[in-house]
């Protein structure tokens, strides 16, 4: 399936752009932020290809994808009229989440944006330190001035890189989140830290710390103006709107932070280091061994992106990090797993994700690997777990430490260079061959493909042995109207077939009636829409017009509700025919047979009119 086609079986397996509040990407997953999770159909989106798994946490619906998601999600921007959340701060569920869920949603969406700047960066800084050590270059050069300066940037400038980040997730004006940022390292400002005369700000002492490369101060500033902006917003006069809040906002957020915010969130970045150092002194190998095992067990509930902070906080105040070096023993034991799959598995749909997936996870990213074949599998899962323990246990041991922030994985291997490198190597090393031995040697349940699973006990196929009689179901059309063929619908996601097979009416009338005896399974808050599945298993979507849906409920009235019951020619909806028409909007009504692929054939009746109640469509089982 093309990433085009892709994108919009996703939109319509979610339940329709209607039902979607927000939605942004992360390395792998598309994240839903859905009305209602139940109008998705998470079966049908489980077994969709291109769709890796499906997981509901933390108030998210995520669609696990792969390497592939920026371009399903880029043609999810063209097809629809969402808004990439990461930009727009997108929009909270209604769904309590309890505390946890919320604070890993508020982390993921600010860090998720910026890691890839952030682990090109660390694995940058590596190579530098690496190509130091080796005298291939002077730390004088201007070569490596300007190397030096491309990899240290991002971290030096963090607190300005987490300001956008913040800024969209809290829904503050971005540009004064920068500004604040730019005060926090203003070279003034830097260069004052340390000094024996103390800065006073209206008399009151300021506590200066270098800010440059910090992160819980700005993201604790950018949610405080928010709120300042929101409050100046309700009754500063419209014309002088756009100057005065962000002036407030500076005014009063930056001497804030700078007297509270910075100091607090300084003391806490301080604390989450220290407490991880503790807790990693009193046994390198238990905390190795507990890391390399229970990672990817973090990862799947979403937890992991927690860790984040405290790892950028480790390197910001300590100037070092034990924890991810941990961590790629935990990937790698999974790309180890995945790889013994790949050699083992005779199934040739599971052999060709599992190397895929092997070549993913050895550099980082490891949902794929997870979710679509060592969980899925359980056993090898177990298996990668118990090679993370040892692996992790071993790095921690010889004392390895992360000089920069880097994504876990072999990529990573340079900002690991320095004490305790050799140990990393042999950890990893570890990690992935015994992953890979134990699910060669203690093996798994493999699934049967397709052709096995259709097989009879002889062997041969049981449709090809077992008579079947063709069998059909009529469908009548719910409107009186014009014919046209489907092709001819000014909306792509209808006239490509994408959501399935069917015809177009132009409408002659406002009543639009049932067209099989059956179960109305979706009416769109709008009235616009209606799904119904009938008795002998069709799953109809009639779309009464082109973009209707922004005219809000607006000239229809609905009169079923989902759940009912209802028999052929029995009333669902009337509008207003000539007032949609005169709002602009095109009135052409698909009748679409989403579940088409389960027919040998849709036929279209072959008139050029249609009375409602007369046969319009005939489905060949």
């Amino acid at each position: 399936m093309s990433n085009k086609d892709l994108s919009k079986q996703i939109i319509t397996l979610v339940g329709g752009e209607e039902n979607v509040n927000s939605v942004f990407h992360c390395a792998t997953r598309l994240r839903f932020k859905l009305k209602d999770n139940s109008k998705a159909n998470k079966a049908a989106l489980e077994k969709t290809p291109g769709v890796i798994t499906v997981v509901e946490n933390s108030g998210q619906f995520q669609v696990v994808i792969g390497n592939n998601v920026s371009q399903v999600f880029e043609q999810i921007m063209k097809e629809t009229s969402l808004q990439d959340a990461e930009k727009s701060g997108g929009e909270e569920s209604s769904e309590s989440t309890g505390v946890l869920g919320k604070a890993v949603d508020i982390i993921s969406s600010i860090f998720s944006p910026i890691l890839g700047a952030l682990a090109g960066a660390g694995i940058l800084k590596g190579l530098l330190a690496l190509i130091l050590s080796l005298d291939w270059i002077s730390a004088t050069s201007g070569t490596y001035m300007i190397l030096n300066a491309a990899a240290d940037s991002v971290f030096y400038f963090l607190p300005v890189f987490l300001a956008v980040t913040a800024a969209r997730k809290f829904k503050a004006n971005q540009f004064v989140s920068i500004a604040i940022a730019g005060a926090l390292i203003y070279p003034a400002v830097i260069a004052a830290v340390g000094s024996p005369d103390p800065l006073h700000f209206l008399g009151i002492k300021i506590v200066l710390i270098n800010y440059s490369s910090s992160v819980i101060p700005i993201i604790l500033a950018v949610w405080v103006q928010s709120y300042v902006e929101k409050w100046f917003r309700s009754f500063i006069h419209e014309s002088v709107r756009n100057i005065l809040v962000p002036m407030f906002a500076l005014l009063i957020v930056i001497p804030l932070t700078f007297l509270a915010f910075g100091p607090v969130g300084s003391l806490i970045s301080d604390g989450l280091a220290s407490g991880y150092t503790w807790l990693y002194n009193l046994s390198p190998l238990v905390a190795g061994a507990i890391a390399g095992a229970f990672w990817q067990v973090f990862v799947i509930f979403g937890v992991h992106w927690g860790f984040v902070p405290i790892m950028l906080s480790n390197i910001a105040t300590l100037g070092q990090d034990t924890m991810l070096p941990i961590l790629s023993a935990a990937v790698l034991s999974q790309a180890g797993a995945v790889f013994g799959v790949f050699l083992k598995s005779k199934n040739p749909q599971l052999k060709a994700l599992a190397g895929s997936s092997t070549l993913s996870a050895v550099f980082g990213i490891t949902e794929p690997t997870i979710y679509g074949v060592t969980l899925k599998l359980k056993k090898p899962f177990i298996y990668a777990c118990i090679s993370g323990a040892i692996g992790g246990a071993i790095i921690a041991t010889g004392g390895a430490r992360a000089l920069s922030f880097s994504l876990p994985g072999l990529l990573a291997l340079p900002t690991y260079f320095g004490t305790g490198f050799i140990w990393v190597v042999i950890g990893i090393l570890v990690a992935f061959v015994l992953a890979a031995v134990l699910v060669l040697v203690l093996g798994y349940n493999e699934p049967e493909t397709e052709a096995a699973a259709s097989a009879g006990p002889s062997g041969t196929s049981a449709t090809a042995t077992t008579p079947t009689l063709i069998d059909r179901e009529l469908v009548v059309s719910p409107l009186s109207g014009t014919l046209q063929s489907l092709d001819t619908l000014p909306d792509e996601a209808f006239a490509s077939g994408a959501m399935g097979k069917g015809i177009v009416i132009e409408p002659s009338s406002g009543r639009l009636t049932s067209p099989v005896n059956g179960t109305v399974t979706t009416v769109f808050p709008t009235g616009h829409a209606i799904g119904i599945t009938s008795e002998g298993g069709a799953e109809l979507l009639i779309h009464v017009g082109v973009n209707t849906v922004k005219l809000k409920g607006q000239h229809f009235t609905k009169k079923v509700k989902e759940g009912d019951e209802v028999v052929k020619g029995q009333l669902l909806l009337e509008f207003d025919l000539e007032a949609i028409r005169a709002a602009g909007f095109v009135t052409a009504t698909p009748v679409i047979v989403t579940n088409s692929a389960q027919y040998l054939d849709v036929l279209k009746s072959t008139g050029t009119e249609v009375p409602s109640g007369e046969l319009l469509l005939t489905l060949i089982r």
